[in-house]
């Protein structure tokens, strides 16, 4: 009998052990944290499949996503990038990611860990949440708009609702594996 997975997952080998060992899974390590908020940031307007491709390109382009060496990039490391083929060579994304390391080393001064501030937006725990389908997901909710109001009051960009969501959702703050997937109920 085959495995049952949420509708959006693919046949593709990537998507699957994403989705399988890695989606809706609860993760406070802040450097983990600051990658998918990068990986997300850098999806828009793509597939998650294009960029899932290209994830360990990314981590050695961006230094494993440590924040304090992402935060020291210059403009020729930025140039340099842009002429990249391994990643998404869009300007504004690269720099995106720059800006957020700043931002994530200014949270980690203030509040301890990124991890302890961002998981504020849901009280410090998963939401795990029942969807019938996966037509039943939504793309944004209240708790990631708030966090998204809060992240580009701290000059985060490519942070919209949308995008928060789905880091939410990567990084296990929400739980929205559908009723018919194999991981849904779990405790994850």
């Amino acid at each position: 009998m085959e495995t049952q997975r949420c509708a959006w997952v693919t046949d593709d080998p990537i998507y699957i052990d994403y989705h399988d060992h890695e989606w809706g899974r609860p993760v406070h390590d802040d450097q983990t944290l600051f990658e998918m908020l990068s990986l997300e940031g850098a999806q828009a307007g793509l597939s998650w499949l294009t960029i899932l491709k290209r994830r360990e390109n990314y981590r050695k382009v961006f230094a494993d996503f440590d924040p304090a060496t992402v935060a020291a990039f210059d403009t020729d490391r930025v140039h340099k990038m842009i002429q990249d083929k391994r990643i998404i060579r869009n300007r504004q994304k690269i720099e995106s990611v720059i800006t957020n390391a700043l931002a994530v080393l200014m949270i980690q001064r203030q509040f301890g860990s990124f991890s302890a501030y961002i998981w504020q937006f849901t009280g410090g725990e998963p939401i795990v949440n029942n969807w019938e389908t996966g037509a039943d997901v939504p793309s944004s909710t209240e708790a990631s708009e708030q966090m998204s109001k809060a992240l580009k009051k701290r000059g985060f960009k490519f942070v919209g609702p949308t995008i928060c969501y789905a880091f939410m959702q990567a990084t296990g703050m929400v739980n929205d594996h559908t009723q018919d997937c194999f991981l849904s109920g779990q405790d994850l």
